[in-house]
């Protein structure tokens, strides 16, 4: 038969188990008990009474008075006031317009001369008041120095011994002429010119500034300022253009030294100002960059050296290109871009 346990066994069992923990010794393991960690040991003896603190209302006001002001002891007011507001003005009514400025009769149909120059594209407003206190602007024959001198319509104003116009209403339209079309405004033989892309750009009469062949495509300027177009055609001014060419076979290194020292042709000599490759690889489509303005020029130059010339596109034209101008397509000139021209034409 098993034998029965007394009745104290698991009492004396449970202290022993107390016994032994007390004794032992706490691991690096064991986790310490951090709010006994953070709690103050407290001293023997007698303790002493923490400090009472101020409430916030028994707490002295802060001064809102700048260092140095007094106010009045009697009445508590600063010795300044507070500036008046001023009173708004009256709303106009609604519909009335403000009224005209009293200018004398002789005034009226009269610009400044800086102005004046600014918009006939000479200079800047800043640059023409220097170009007038240099003496560079005669009116009516006479060398004007003032500032803010006005001129009438009916004068005749000049710089550098040229006559400047007044300005009327110019139109400055640059296409990218696609193939197939002629450069011209009209055609005996009804073939189709560039004029049926900007028939609805302007009533003003307009006509194309120098020529582009049948077969050649790019940007081509249109204009009815008689005296820009003249200026930017003739030679002396050295517009630059930039063409885009794609022979029938690859330029020989022989052939690109030749046209860089400049061809001799039955009109003169052919001078090219750059010629550079698209890519590396392809010597069949390069770049050539010219201000000469004769007749097919670039197709000459080639065909002279026994090349001939599947695609020809102008890129640029006196420093307008034809970025987001698709093919067939026109754009009218910004502001900056006809002063830009007009101060190239008065250099």
């Amino acid at each position: 038969m098993p034998t029965r346990k007394p009745s104290n066994f698991n009492d004396s069992k449970k202290s022993s188990v107390r016994s032994r923990k007390s004794d032992e010794k706490p691991t690096s393991k064991s986790r310490p008990n951090t709010k006994d960690a953070k709690a103050p040991l407290r001293k023997s003896g007698p303790q002493k009474e923490a400090p009472s603190f101020a409430k916030k209302k028994d707490a002295p006001a802060k001064s809102t008075t700048k260092p140095g002001v007094k106010a009045d002891p009697k009445s508590g007011a600063l010795p300044f006031k507070r500036a008046p507001l001023k009173k708004a003005k009256p709303p106009r009514p609604v519909g009335q317009a403000p009224a005209p400025i009293d200018r004398p009769e002789a005034e009226k149909d009269t610009v400044r001369l800086n102005k004046f120059l600014a918009h006939a594209g000479v200079a800047a407003r800043r640059k023409a008041d220097l170009i007038i206190e240099q003496g560079m602007v005669s009116v009516n024959g006479l060398v004007v120095r003032e500032m803010g001198y006005r001129v009438k319509p009916e004068d005749i104003i000049r710089y550098k011994d040229k006559v400047i116009k007044q300005k009327t209403n110019f139109v400055y339209i640059l296409l990218n002429k696609p193939s197939g079309y002629i450069t011209t405004t009209t055609d005996d033989r009804e073939r189709r010119t560039v004029m049926e892309f900007v028939a609805d750009a302007t009533k003003e009469r307009v006509y194309p500034v120098g020529r582009l062949d049948r077969q050649t495509t790019g940007l081509l300027l249109l204009t009815n300022d008689g005296d820009l177009a003249q200026q930017l055609s003739h030679p002396s001014h050295k517009v630059e253009k930039v063409y885009q060419v794609l022979l029938d076979r690859p330029l020989t290194p022989k052939d690109e030294e030749a046209i860089r020292n400049g061809l001799k042709l039955e009109d003169g000599i052919a001078t090219v100002d750059d010629l550079a490759f698209i890519k590396a690889s392809n010597r069949a489509e390069l770049g050539i960059v010219i201000h000469i303005g004769r007749n097919r020029i670039v197709r000459r130059i080639f065909e002279h050296l026994g090349y001939t010339v599947e695609k020809l596109d102008r890129t640029v034209y006196a420093g307008l290109t034809k970025r987001l101008l698709p093919r067939g397509k026109y754009r009218l000139l910004n502001e900056n871009e006809i002063s830009f021209l007009k101060r190239r034409s008065y250099k």
